[in-house]
């Protein structure tokens, strides 16, 4: 059996004014409520019921707020560390901490379940860095109403479900990579074309599939990728931005109907 694996959650807030938070007196959107809780109290509960996690540390600019919120310390027993670097700085520090592979997810990822959790860390424990996404005609059949970035391949347009899974420190070189690209992580095509022309050209053409695509950019580190397509739509659905609220608590509403009806 394999052992949980350590776990990191990003809670911090990004530079500039969140729209998510107008009108209101919080200090960062984790604290913000969803159907009642804390959306960081949504993803702690979903890797608390998951028993392929591990210990999960929270690192924010100040989870001080964060420790202190009575439903998000029921939630789960995390660990928590104040950061004031950058994502890839977080990711860093939690890679060189921990003894074997690392989970990342996010505060916004309020959608989690345990079956996401499972599917994803199953499919890509094989693999140096793994990436769970979800393709658009997954989406659309599933009927969700849902503004995303989704990134065109070969087979299908695609968008992230902050879901990853990296194999230790032999990951850091494509971390140091990606600290360059953060301010671009919206913006599909200037993504892809950050790792070379090839790679942008064979994407903009459909010429290559969204796997193909991870296997070149993860060799070009020495490292195994892997894309995880996650069998719920919704596992690419975060609370990005105000619109994305109605149908987050849409999903929830339904998910809780059926839990009682069961």
């Amino acid at each position: 059996m394999t052992a949980p694996i350590a776990t990191l959650v990003l809670a911090g807030s990004r530079p500039g004014q969140d729209p998510l938070l107008d009108g209101t007196d919080l200090s960062t959107k984790a604290l913000l409520p969803i159907a009642g809780r804390p959306m960081l109290a949504w993803v702690l509960a979903a890797l608390d019921a998951s028993p392929s996690v591990g210990a999960i540390t929270v690192v924010a600019q100040d989870t001080a707020p964060l420790a202190a919120d009575a439903a998000i310390a029921a939630a789960a027993q995390v660990q928590w560390r104040d950061s004031a670097g950058s994502i890839a700085d977080a990711v860093q520090l939690a890679l060189a901490n921990a003894s074997g592979p690392l989970f990342v997810t996010t505060a916004d990822n309020v959608l989690l379940t345990r079956g996401m959790i499972e599917q994803f860390l199953a499919e890509g424990s094989s693999s140096d860095v793994a990436v769970g996404l979800v393709e658009r005609q997954r989406v659309a059949a599933a009927g969700h109403s849902t503004t995303r970035t989704w990134l065109r391949f070969r087979g299908g347009a695609w968008s992230g479900a902050n879901l990853f899974r990296l194999d230790g420190p032999k990951v850091t070189p494509l971390i140091d990579f990606w600290r360059g690209l953060e301010q671009d992580r919206k913006k599909g095509l200037k993504l892809i074309g950050a790792f070379g022309p090839g790679l942008l050209l064979g994407a903009a053409l459909r010429l290559i599939d969204i796997q193909t695509f991870a296997n070149r950019v993860a060799a070009r580190f020495g490292l195994l990728g892997k894309v995880v397509s996650m069998d719920a739509a919704e596992a690419c659905i975060d609370a990005d931005k105000p619109s994305d609220l109605p149908v987050i608590e849409a999903i929830m509403a339904r998910r809780a109907s059926s839990a009682a009806r069961d």
